[in-house]
Order: C-alpha cells, then sequence, then structure tokens
C-alpha cells in the first residue's frame, strides 16, 4: 500500500494555471500534489557569446528552490547555488531544446525560470513539465509580434518520476515514497513518445531489465496524462 493510498499507475492530481505573471512573455503554476513550482518564461534579444553570429536562438533554464519549499528552512544562498540545483537546471534546458527548432528563434533567448515554491518530491519533473507550457507559450508571445513566423516547437515535452517502493513499480512519487524506494529513476518524454532523458538509480539492490520495463510503461502512461494537461492548459 502507498502511503497516499494511490494505486501503483496512479499520479498525483495535477493542475496548471497560466498566466500568472503579468510581466513574463510566457507563466504558470504547475502543482504535483503538494508539489508546486512556479515558471516563467522571458525572451531575451541576443545570445550567448558563443553563438553569436550563428544565426540561430537558445533556450536555458534555471531551477531554484525558495528557502521554506521544504520542511526544514535552508539558507538562501545553499537553495541557489548547490550542485544538485545547476544539475537540474541544465536537465530542464535540455529537456527544452530538445523540442524546440534554434534556427527557427533567430539570434535571440528564451530563458525558462523554475521556481520550486513547495516540495514534496518530483520538483525536476514538475519543472520540466511547467517549463514547457512557459517555453510553448513564449513561443506564440513571437508568432502573435510576427518576430518568428512558425512555432519554433516541434513537440511537447514532459517529465515523471517512478520507482521501486516495497518491491513494486509505482508512478510519480511523493516524498514518503522517493525517500524509501528502492529504485528511483526520471523520464523526460515528447508527446509523440520520444525519450528524451532517463536518469536511473538503485538505492539498495541493483534492479532488473524486466523491472526497469515495469517502470518505463509507467512513465509512458503518466507522461502521456501530462501532455493532455498541457495540451488543456493552453487550450491546444
Amino acid at each position: 500500500m502507498r502511503p497516499s493510498g494511490r494505486d501503483p499507475d496512479q499520479m498525483r492530481d495535477v493542475s496548471i494555471e497560466t498566466d500568472i505573471s503579468r510581466y513574463a512573455e510566457g507563466s504558470c503554476l504547475i502543482a504535483f500534489g503538494h508539489t508546486k513550482v512556479m515558471c516563467t518564461a522571458s525572451v531575451e534579444d541576443g545570445v550567448p557569446p558563443f553563438l553569436k553570429g550563428a544565426g540561430r536562438g537558445w533556450v536555458t533554464a534555471e531551477y531554484g528552490m525558495l528557502p521554506r519549499s521544504t520542511h526544514d528552512r535552508m539558507d538562501r544562498k545553499r537553495a541557489a547555488g548547490s550542485g544538485r540545483t545547476q544539475e537540474i537546471s541544465r536537465l530542464i534546458g535540455r529537456s527544452l531544446r530538445a523540442v524546440t527548432n534554434l534556427a527557427t528563434l533567430g539570434e535571440r533567448q528564451i530563458k525558462v525560470d523554475c521556481d520550486v515554491l513547495q516540495a514534496d518530491g518530483g520538483t525536476r519533473t514538475a519543472a520540466i513539465t511547467g517549463g514547457y507550457v512557459a517555453l510553448h507559450m513564449a513561443c506564440a508571445h513571437l508568432q502573435q509580434l510576427g518576430a518568428v513566423r512558425t512555432s519554433p516547437l516541434s513537440d511537447m515535452v514532459a517529465a515523471i518520476s517512478c520507482g521501486l517502493y516495497r518491491g513494486a513499480a509505482v508512478l510519480d512519487l511523493d516524498y514518503d515514497e522517493d525517500s524509501s524506494a528502492q529504485a528511483d529513476a526520471n523520464f523526460v518524454m515528447t508527446g509523440s513518445g520520444g525519450i528524451v532523458e532517463v536518469q536511473g538509480t538503485a538505492e539498495a539492490d541493483p534492479f532488473s531489465k524486466a523491472q526497469f520495463d515495469d517502470l518505463m510503461d509507467l512513465a509512458s502512461k503518466g507522461v502521456g496524462e501530462l501532455v493532455a494537461n498541457q495540451k488543456s492548459a493552453l487550450g491546444l
């Protein structure tokens, strides 16, 4: 039995509220159960130095946790500068670029900020899923302005966690499960089913290929549900 009482293939309640920032070109508040992440996308003219003159744009991301997003307050400097924070920021950026035609952007950059307001497991997967919504809105804004002729986005992207909890494969781990799971993995996938990235770790004994396949099947189901949530939030 899962601590939350959910079935093995049951996600937490997911909600996506768009236009939560009056200033950002794209924004949303995404919730996976008690995990809540604010995602904003900002369009900037110009690109990083390594892309100057290349005729294409860039999409990058920054992830951070508010000091009291967790059970105990963390120092603001530590929350913003840890290796984990940087690793997740890079993961979000890679995930979003995987479905973006950078040449279509021209020499402009979209920065996606993902700020964790409340953490209960799955913050990076919520950030990727919400980050895509904010990015999609920013790209639509560029189209409305006539700055780009077609959408730079080639597909949708979302992410979900799966793990082995008390010997069973389960979908969308919350903190209680994640902190005591025998194995956990994060799956980043496109709306058409392509795999962008998989991060999996055995916390105790190694897990088998058959168990990994079970996790993969759960992830495919979960991402399908998340993409439906994204489409609903974006009015697609």
